[in-house]
């Protein structure tokens, strides 16, 4: 069995059909979803469900009195041991310990494929993140977008779904220009060219010198004998390439890696915005018309009292219809946005994922509206905003780098606390949450930081197993052994507790899945080393709790079974964050 709840789910749905049928009502909805959940605490059961608040608007009776009817149904299972009903309509179940301990075997022999799903619905996912405009390294601003994006595909991919993980490229436009300009100004500073004007928009960073650099080195002076056209373009094809092979670098440090880079301009190029714009107008959600003047917001600067061409968003829930062209006759940024979602979609994507800054969460409504319109509303449009990240060190905020000029890079960082700890700390709160990151706390060896205290439990896991071969070493330690051993041997509070923890991480997985939220994997992950650290704590004052018991190797054999049960969660855990699982801690 992979899944406890999802088969404790399906006897819930056996009850309740059952019930049904003798009831003589026919039944209005299926539910395939029924709420399975941990309960945050123990009185409350060991899974609890909302069966009977759904199964009381079928019928005309209350949660609670579906809820008592329903018991009965459900004892009916052997596997139940006890049901309580609770307010407003919560069913409380218990089940059989044997239930629990009998699945240590289940989870063993599946080793790492433990908490992967079969799923019926399997999706093909396109997962879109960072996408950092190539005009400088990435930086802290970057970063909890890189590695939620990251994470977020490798759980999609564990439960099942094809996933692609994409950046796109945003390399045309005054930015492209503003930065090629600087560099090329840069250029002629290193060809001693007199009298240069410094362009509008420079860009200062001094990581702009060295792509300065390497253009004199590959063309001399030759290159300010080209038209000023020619210069441009070959100026802007060196920048991008130097600073997205950067980028790919800094992500790769960061433990990220991506599938796809899509460009702007070669989807510009390959005639895809009038392919798209041609989608839109024969669906008729194109008009010539005039906005009305935005109230407020960065709408604003953009808005011009003129007849433009506009695409009807509004009849996709957005807030106000969107211009597709500027008034040079070029497209905006948005009609090339569309464009590449309609792109996303011919290629099979139907859920798209865009993970986004801070910055970006006005932009949300306008893209759903547009892929729903492209797609004929068969692709699903998720945003997903990453909130700032603050640093501090020892509690003081950190200035920016003036190294870097206006940011802080993600490989200042990573050589500072490396990547395990980024990586982790990063999903340690919810997305939508503002995040403070204390380069001092997260080098701490204690409870209170959370990477080390989960990569801790590895490391006393790893010297269990050390320890074993040097206190017993006529104790031949395999798998088979562990496989055989009498698991119903486990009685105390603290191994069973733990089981119950452990056979929830398909759950977890499911559920951050659905949610879209992989803090949840940092959180159980936390909350499980937490569960093993009191455990193992225990040991120390009562010896019958130790895992290496010489006189009782019965015993041991079971306990070394739920620890290496143990291994495998965290071990699959850490994999899908990215994060390393060391054998021990210096």
């Amino acid at each position: 069995m992979n899944n406890i709840y999802k088969y404790v789910q399906g006897l819930l749905l056996e009850s309740y059909t059952a019930f049904l049928a003798d009831e003589n009502i026919a039944p209005k909805n299926k539910y395939g979803e029924i709420s399975i959940e941990l309960p945050p605490k123990k009185e409350f059961g060991e899974i609890s469900t909302n069966i009977a608040l759904l199964l009381s608007k079928e019928i005309n009776s209350t949660p609670m009195e579906v809820g008592q009817k329903l018991s009965k149904y459900i004892l009916k299972h052997k596997i139940i041991d006890n049901v309580k009903i609770v307010k407003p309509g919560f069913i409380n179940l218990w089940l059989k310990k044997e239930i629990w301990l009998n699945h240590i075997v289940d989870i063993i022999k599946m080793d790492s494929l433990f908490g992967s799903s079969n799923i019926d619905k399997k999706k093909k996912i396109n997962v879109e993140f960072v996408s950092a405009n190539p005009t400088g390294p990435v930086h802290i601003g970057h970063c909890r977008g890189a590695v939620y994006g990251d994470v977020l595909a490798n759980i999609l991919k564990k439960v099942g779904h094809e996933v692609v993980k994409e950046y796109y490229i945003n390399d045309t436009g005054v930015q492209i220009k503003n930065l090629a300009n600087s560099v090329l100004y840069r250029y002629q500073e290193f060809l001693k060219v007199k009298n240069i004007d410094c362009p509008d928009g420079f860009y200062p960073g001094e990581y702009l010198i060295p792509i300065a650099k390497s253009l004199m080195e590959k063309h001399s002076s030759g290159l300010l004998k080209k038209p000023k056209s020619e210069i441009l373009k070959i100026v802007i094809k060196h920048t991008v390439e130097n600073i997205m092979n950067n980028i790919k670098v800094d992500l790769q440090d960061l433990g990220v890696e991506h599938d796809n880079f899509i460009s702007e301009y070669q989807l510009q190029k390959s005639g895809k915005v009038s392919e798209a714009i041609e989608v839109l107008e024969r669906k008729n959600l194109l008009y010539e018309g005039v906005l009305e003047k935005p109230k407020g917001g960065s709408d604003i600067s953009e808005w011009e009292p003129r007849k433009q061409v506009l695409f009807r968003s509004s009849n996709f829930g957005d807030d106000t219809d969107r211009p597709l062209k500027k008034s040079d006759g070029s497209w905006t940024y948005f009609a090339s946005d569309i464009a590449y979602h309609l792109d996303k979609y011919q290629r099979g994507y139907v859920v798209q994922i865009n993970v986004l800054g801070a910055d970006h969460g006005g932009y949300v409504k306008r893209m759903n509206a547009a892929v729903g319109a492209v797609s004929g509303n068969n692709a699903e449009f998720v945003a997903r905003v990453c909130q700032m990240v603050k640093l501090f060190r020892g509690g003081k905020q950190v200035k920016m780098s003036k190294r870097a000029g206006e940011f802080i890079t993600i490989k200042e960082i990573l050589d500072e606390v490396g990547s395990d700890s980024l990586r982790f700390m990063m999903l340690y709160r919810k997305n939508d949450a503002p995040l403070d990151f204390d380069f001092i706390k997260v080098k701490e060896q204690s409870k209170d930081n959370p990477v080390f205290y989960v990569q801790y439990a590895n490391a006393r896991i790893e010297s269990i197993f050390r320890n074993i071969k040097k206190q017993i070493p006529e104790y031949k330690l395999d798998e088979k052994k562990i496989l055989e051993a009498n698991f119903n041997l486990l009685n105390h509070e603290h191994e069973l507790d733990l089981v119950k923890k452990i056979s929830a991480w398909p759950m977890v997985l499911i559920n951050s899945s659905k949610t879209y939220e992989p803090h949840r994997v940092a959180y159980y992950l936390y909350e499980l080393s937490s569960l093993f650290h009191l455990y193992w704590t225990a040991g120390k004052s009562k010896s019958d709790l130790r895992f290496i018991v010489p006189n009782n190797l019965d015993l041991m054999s079971a306990r070394l079974g739920l620890v290496k049960a143990l291994s495998i969660v965290i071990h699959s855990g850490l994999d899908i964050l990215g994060v390393s699982a060391p054998a021990e801690m210096k």
